[in-house]
């Protein structure tokens, strides 16, 4: 803790009086040079932060004047105010230089009024002196317990952090329920009865952040303040993911949905508990192998998309059933075979439709539909009565289409 108050000789008659004048204008000299001279400061004077600023300041002004006056509250109790200082800014994602700043410059402005005020009154010199060694330990005293507050919130925000990262992992791990309820207990967490999990970009480094440790936790916080507090996360890893519970009731708010935007985000199906680790590993294998110009309209929802998602998940499968039962079509033109693969994909999809029902799904007059099945009857034969066969050829004819045109899934 900072030095505790100064004892202050017989001031002049009135000094305090003309020092509680002055504050109201004081406070808001030092929040427009705050404002003007630190950058993470510089908020509208109208919105909440202003606001609250406006009045922290006058609050330190007024705690001084009653110190001058020898009425002023203990040292610890002002120590809990300016701890709570620390702890909102760790909470606005500010470093606590800004505050220093903030600090050393509204002490500077501070003893220059006083002194002119105390110049007014007749002030001798060596109460000129007093009265600024009692304006530097005031603030001395506000910095000190904000960097503690500031200290303590970050402690709490990395043990918080760590017990869900320890409950994440368990999730992940299906780990035994007891197990885990104790956990979610720790970590000041329900247990969910549904959950999806999202595989994220990574988030670039900033050049003012070359500290990979640094940049970390700049990562955690702006994703804590962000998501909602339920949510479980690791974002600082190569491959960041968090887990969101009851998904529907988050992903219709707008927050949500921006930050899974920005961080170009696949949201795995929504899954029991249970099987958490089974909807991150689909919404990676998805990331994966999504383009970066279809990720550019994340968030994609795997859930509207099983059937793309299970092709996806072993393409070079997908791709050797092709290459089996559709190799009748191998020898063929590419427009040749662009055509008889969606008439054999119309007439799988119509359930082994007749030739009416084949062409109006094409598009196309239903005599040429027909040629084209009586096409298909000579290239594959008995094969296309066999419903083990024809499912093997759906898979093959969809993987086919949304390989080569991934977009559109």
């Amino acid at each position: 803790m900072a030095r505790d108050r100064v004892a202050l000789p017989v001031l002049p008659r009135g000094f305090v009086e003309q020092l509680r004048r002055e504050i109201p204008s004081l406070a808001a000299e030092i929040l427009r040079e705050i404002r003007l001279m630190i950058p993470e400061y510089d908020r509208p004077l109208d919105s909440l932060f202003s606001t609250g600023l406006l009045h922290g300041v006058e609050t330190a002004l007024v705690e001084f004047a009653d110190e001058v006056e020898g009425r002023g509250s203990p040292v610890e109790d002002r120590a809990q105010v300016y701890r709570g200082l620390g702890r909102s800014e760790l909470a606005e994602g500010r470093s606590m230089d800004s505050l220093q700043s903030a600090l050393r410059l509204g002490g500077r402005l501070a003893w220059r009024r006083y002194a002119r005020v105390a110049r007014r009154v007749g002030m001798r010199p060596d109460q000129m002196i007093e009265l600024a060694e009692a304006v530097f330990t005031h603030v001395d005293q506000i910095a000190t317990a904000s960097v503690l507050g500031y200290a303590s919130a970050k402690a709490d925000i990395a043990q918080t952090r760590l017990r869900r990262r320890n409950l994440l992992e368990l999730v992940l791990r299906r780990a035994d329920r007891t197990l885990l309820e104790a956990a979610a207990e720790a970590a000041d967490w329900a247990l969910p009865n549904v959950v999806a999990c999202a595989a994220l970009g990574p988030a670039a480094s900033r050049p003012d952040e070359p500290d990979p440790q640094e940049h970390a936790d700049a990562v955690e916080r702006a994703g804590t303040r962000l998501l909602p507090e339920a949510a479980l996360t690791d974002l600082s890893a190569p491959s960041p993911y968090l887990l969101l519970p009851e998904p529907e009731v988050w992903l219709g708010k707008p927050e949500i949905l921006e930050f899974l935007g920005a961080h170009r985000a696949v949201l795995g199906p929504i899954v029991p508990l249970d099987a958490a680790a089974d909807s991150l590993r689909w919404a990676r294998i998805a990331r994966e192998r999504l383009p970066e110009r279809l990720l550019e309209r994340a968030p994609i929802v795997c859930d509207r998309r099983l059937p793309a998602l299970l092709l996806l998940g072993d393409e070079a499968l997908v791709r050797l059933i092709g290459e089996r039962r559709l190799a009748p079509l191998s020898a063929m033109t590419a427009k040749q075979r662009e055509r008889l693969e969606a008439t054999l994909t119309a007439w799988l999809e119509t359930n082994r439709g007749s030739a009416p029902q084949v062409a109006a799904r094409l598009g196309i007059h239903p005599q040429t539909a027909r040629s084209r099945l009586h096409r298909l009857q000579d290239l594959f034969g008995e094969a296309l009565a066999d419903p083990e066969t024809r499912f093997e050829m759906e898979v093959a004819l969809r993987g086919r289409a949304l390989f080569a045109n991934i977009d559109g899934i």
